[in-house]
């Protein structure tokens, strides 16, 4: 199940620029809590190279220096709640993560695109991103009316940056186990196949509908990874 829904989640990536965490972070977290974030920081942080290897040409690197400096110190916030937080209380907060990012993605709201703007969802980005695996909305909806291979190459340029500072901030406080970067690179096959899929599928599918299913699975996703927290607590 954790396999499919990276598949899932690297099939949207590799069409919109962003979608992997928000789709394959509530399955996995569901199946393996102890392991989360770091086992999907792994694949965060692999996904990427893919995209840039064909479009990083595109990359606006002024927008992604304001990014990464809101990002810093969001990781640095992220890091308490990972190491005083319980893992129930994390699975609730990824759960209300993801509902937040999709029902901000579906209203598409409109977000000026500036210094401000974009160091601001850098930092949000940090704290959901480090503590959850799931970064990539809050920069998504500052580039949403951006041309789709900037898109792309942006957002995974910051992905991949922003997945290797998680992963060292988790190992520096004791919160990345073994274990979570044997798995994390086990699901780099199906992260593969995903983004080979995702090319041929780009040009001929749907995008507003793939988009619905996408937000549909991740919402139903989220609501099942909080009754399962609600359930065990019980």
């Amino acid at each position: 199940m954790g396999s499919l829904a990276v598949l899932v989640g690297a099939i949207v990536q590799g069409g919109v620029g962003f979608g992997l965490g928000l789709v394959a972070a509530p399955v996995l977290t569901m199946l393996a809590p102890d392991l989360m974030p770091g086992a999907i920081q792994v694949v965060n942080m692999t996904l990427p190279l893919f995209t840039l290897a064909v479009e990083w040409r595109r990359v606006d690197w002024r927008g992604l220096g304001f990014a990464l400096l809101g990002r810093l110190p969001g990781s640095a916030i992220a890091a308490v709640i990972v190491v005083y937080v319980s893992v129930y209380t994390r699975g609730i907060f990824v759960a209300v993560m993801v509902l937040i990012a999709v029902v901000l993605t579906a209203r598409a709201l409109s977000v000026p695109r500036n210094g401000y703007t974009i160091t601001s969802a850098g930092f949000v980005s940090g704290i959901t991103g480090t503590a959850t695996g799931i970064g990539g909305p809050p920069i998504a909806l500052v580039y949403q009316n951006a041309k789709g291979p900037q898109i792309r190459a942006t957002l995974a340029m910051f992905f991949f940056l922003s997945a290797a500072q998680s992963l060292v901030i988790l190992q520096l406080v004791g919160e990345l186990p073994g274990q979570a970067l044997l798995v994390g690179g086990v699901l780099i096959v199906p992260m593969v196949l995903g983004f080979l899929v995702s090319g041929p599928l780009r040009r001929y599918l749907d995008g507003g509908k793939v988009r619905v299913a996408v937000l549909t699975v991740a919402a139903l996703s989220a609501v099942g990874l909080i009754v399962q927290n609600v359930i065990t607590a019980l």
